[in-house]
């Protein structure tokens, strides 16, 4: 059944039907288009526009489609227009002439608007969700890592020793933020755009502010035009999925590398690695693989809705229905990253005495070395330059700055003593680093107990 028929003379080409047509993505918001029919009828009784009966009928029509629809016994057709039509169509058939009073004071325009917005909040609980089941691995890591030594990184050189918690660390500061963005983004979208209408509002005395209590929005929206043209939080919720992939991606990327046999800090488990069809040894980090690609999946919905958005004049205009099936493809890639990330997060072995190797063979300790001549007295700027000296000897030798004797150390600068070994000592180096955010594995212990309480609010 068509919604608009009236002014049509000859049938709809085919091929027009099915490239205009969006019952097979927007079926999708069969919950959320009958959820916003409920309230709409219940404020039209309210008003006196339905009577009791009226309001009765179509609601008992509308719980059972939905209860039909969950259950299996009716069908969603895919011959329909889009959601909201087959909606109306099935409760015509039901309950008669009092179902096609269904659409009074509304457009379609508004109602998926509505719709939409709906499904996103609903959404950005579940991804919230996901989110704060990775933090709360991540939080276990750190937790279980406060004194696991590593290399810390700039360039993809070893730099200076930190540990596997302060590292995590990082990233528990990275997927917060994310969480930060998604409730930003609620809070901005959550105004009801029902009754609105097409773009003009509505001549029927509609009370907008009930409409939106009974869906648990804050307020109506203000600008009927707006109401049915805006789509700047689905931009914003492409935006906030891109941010969190490109997170979850550079996570991926440093596992990967972790995975590798030239690094061996980590061991995937079997669950989440694959095999070679020919290579019977190799073990690959496919899911991790897998996240960093699909990360430009969803940065694409994030273009493509900007394109699409960028040229189109008030109000409403077919354009938008392209809105749909980019915000879901990313919201589903989101989501199914996130739950694989975090299973595989929260399997993975750490190789602690491989990393703790690595960190002392890397001149980490070279920073504090530099810190002891300048702690006795040495400006910095030399101390530098002799810590440089000392590095390139080492170097030279092929060995670390802990394996020099007391003599050749005193060979490039007298000021050093035989305290020198335990200032570059791995676990030194950590323990001293205590102002706020450094590894120390005090301040970071703070830290952890405050990234619980955080979650547990």
């Amino acid at each position: 059944m068509k919604l608009w028929g009236g002014r049509f003379t000859k049938e709809e080409n085919t091929l027009v039907d099915q490239f205009n047509a969006s019952i097979s993505f927007d079926q999708r918001f069969y919950r959320q288009d009958i959820r916003g029919s409920i309230a709409h009828v219940t404020m039209l009784a309210k008003q006196g526009i339905l009577t009791a009966s009226e309001k009765e009928q179509i609601i008992a029509g509308l719980e059972g489609i939905l209860a039909d629809v969950e259950s299996g016994a009716l069908k969603i057709d895919p011959d329909a227009e889009d959601i909201h039509s087959f909606v109306e169509a099935a409760l015509i058939s039901r309950i008669g002439s009092a179902g096609k009073k269904l659409h009074t004071g509304r457009s379609r325009n508004d109602q998926v608007a509505l719709d939409m917005k709906l499904y996103i909040r609903d959404e950005i609980g579940a991804l919230d969700a996901l989110l704060k089941e990775l933090l709360l691995t991540l939080l276990t890591l750190i937790e279980e890592n406060l004194e696991t030594y590593m290399p810390g990184f700039t360039h993809l050189q070893k730099a200076q020793p930190v540990t596997a918690a302060h590292h995590f660390g990082a990233y528990f500061e990275m997927f917060l933020r994310d969480r930060s963005r998604l409730s930003d983004i609620q809070k901005r979208m959550n105004t009801c755009p029902l009754g609105a209408g097409a773009l003009a509002g509505t001549t029927y005395p509609l009370d907008r502010e009930y409409t939106a209590s009974l869906l648990g929005f804050d307020c109506a929206t203000r600008n009927s035009m707006d109401s049915v043209s805006d789509r700047d939080y689905l931009i914003e919720l492409c935006s906030a999925m891109a941010t969190v992939m490109m997170h979850l991606s550079r996570f991926s990327e440093e596992i990967i590398l972790w995975n590798s046999n030239e690094y061996q800090f980590v061991e995937l488990d079997d669950a989440y690695s694959t095999g070679s069809s020919i290579m019977p040894q190799k073990k690959n980090p496919d899911i991790a693989e897998l996240v960093r690609g699909k990360t430009g999946r969803v940065y694409g919905a994030l273009t493509s809705i900007l394109t699409t958005m960028k040229g189109i004049p008030l109000a409403y205009n077919k354009d938008m229905q392209e809105d749909k099936e980019l915000v879901f493809d990313a919201i589903d890639t989101t989501k199914g990253c996130l739950a694989l990330f975090t299973g595989m997060l929260a399997t993975m072995k750490l190789n602690k005495k491989v990393m703790e190797k690595s960190a002392m063979n890397g001149f980490t300790n070279a920073t504090d070395a530099a810190d002891y001549l300048v702690n006795h007295g040495v400006p910095f700027r030399d101390a530098h330059g002799i810590v440089g000296r000392l590095v390139l000897y080492c170097l030279d030798k092929g060995i670390t700055l802990d394996d020099m004797s007391l003599e050749e150390y005193k060979a490039i600068s007298p000021v050093f003593e035989q305290d020198i070994y335990e200032a570059i000592r791995l676990k030194t180096c950590v323990e001293k680093r205590t102002t706020l955010g450094a590894p120390g594995p005090s301040v970071m212990k703070r830290t952890a107990e405050e990234y619980r309480r955080l979650l547990e609010e």
